[in-house]
């Protein structure tokens, strides 16, 4: 551990450890027991899913900045760039969500709790309804 890194308060110095395995994921091996190699894989395939949505995020941005330019441009760009910066944070939080269960799993520790999914399930949720709204309204001035 770095000098500066041992500086930090208790919570980021966590945090910053964390952020450190991403970058560097054999590490991880150096923390307990090795898990069930399914259970692994399991994690593998739920931060392919939360990638995948990422993507699906940032492509929804790309169509709407492209295909509706009926739609006000403000509109058009608030929602492209919502979009795409929701799926840079799903992008994001798919790395450090993998890397805190693949720990936990390690040490024998509880699966890390996180508001994450219901937050990003409003989130969209929301964005669609604003999106409906306004391709209505487009669609009909």
């Amino acid at each position: 551990m770095t000098a500066s890194v041992r500086a930090l308060p208790g919570k980021l110095r966590a945090a910053a450890a964390v952020v450190r395995l991403w970058f560097a994921p054999a590490r991880i091996r150096d923390e307990g027991e090795t898990p069930d190699y399914r259970f692994s894989l399991a994690n593998e395939r739920t931060f392919l899913a939360w990638l995948r949505t990422a993507l699906a995020l940032v492509g929804g941005g790309f169509a709407v900045a492209q295909f509706l330019p009926d739609l006000h441009r403000t509109l058009r760009v608030t929602l492209a760039v919502l979009l795409l910066a929701v799926g840079a944070l799903c992008a994001v939080r798919a790395v450090d969500h993998w890397v805190r269960v693949e720990l936990a799993m390690r040490r024998g520790e509880d699966l890390p709790v996180s508001r994450f999914p219901s937050v990003l399930a409003l989130a969209i949720g929301v964005m669609a309804v604003v999106m409906v709204v306004a391709v209505a309204v487009g669609w009909a001035g």
